[in-house]
Parts: structure tokens; sequence; C-alpha cells
């Protein structure tokens, strides 16, 4: 079994707790859907958010995933000229047999615009 990195990430429009619990919650449900993960396959995550989202860490939504005994950590994502408001990014550690090319990074909402190459029919709206 590999240790592999996926990659994701995702919008929201109000910096409010609940919002970003919910859009964290979102955007790990489409990563461990779209690559059969299970929440003992996982071994880190590393999130970011951009300077406007304060009102709750990412690892909080992940808390509430039941990712309760995985090291979790929140950063600041670095403000870049034309940046993308209102993200939360992550780089997901797992083991998993499926080789790297067969890994589905997860780009939803407005984080489309960031790889428009790997988003999937319907993730710029996609709301669960």
């Amino acid at each position: 079994m590999a240790v592999r990195a996926l990659r994701g990430a995702i919008t929201v429009d109000h910096d409010e707790p609940e919002e970003i619990r919910r859009r964290t919650i979102e955007l790990l449900t489409e990563l461990f859907d779209r690559n059969d993960l299970a929440i003992d396959d996982v071994i880190s995550i590393l999130f970011t958010a951009t300077e406007d989202l304060t009102s709750l860490p990412p690892a909080a939504g992940a808390r509430a995933f039941g990712l309760t005994d995985v090291p979790l950590l929140c950063a600041l994502e670095m403000p870049a000229d034309g940046g993308l408001a209102g993200c939360i990014r992550l780089m997901l550690h797992v083991e998993t047999d499926l080789p790297r090319p067969g890994l589905r990074h997860v780009f939803l909402r407005r984080a489309t615009t960031l790889r428009p190459e790997l988003a999937e029919p319907g993730d710029e709206s996609l709301e669960r």
C-alpha cells in the first residue's frame, strides 16, 4: 500500500461557522466517495483557508465528519494577487492501493476555477 496525497478545495459564501463546517464536510465527502476511502485510510490533513475565513477552522468540520483521531493542521493560505476569496483548500494524506493517475482530486463550487481540468460535471454547483 502506498502513501498518496489528494488535493481539494471548496469555496464558502459567508464567513459563518456552520457554513465552513458544512462546506468542509461536503469537500471531504466527495474526496472519500470518489476515491473509495475509509477513515482508517487517512494519515493526516493539512488545511488552508483564505484570510477572510476566521469564524471556524476547517479542522472543526473534519472532526464533525468523523476524523476524530487523525492529525489535522490549519494554516493561512498565502495571499496572492487575484487569489480566490472564501476558499478552503486541503492536502489529504492517505494509504491507498490507487496508483497516482487513479486519484480523483476534488475542486468544488468556485474552486473549480483553480483546477478546471480536474472538475467533473456539476462540481461548480454541487451541494449535499
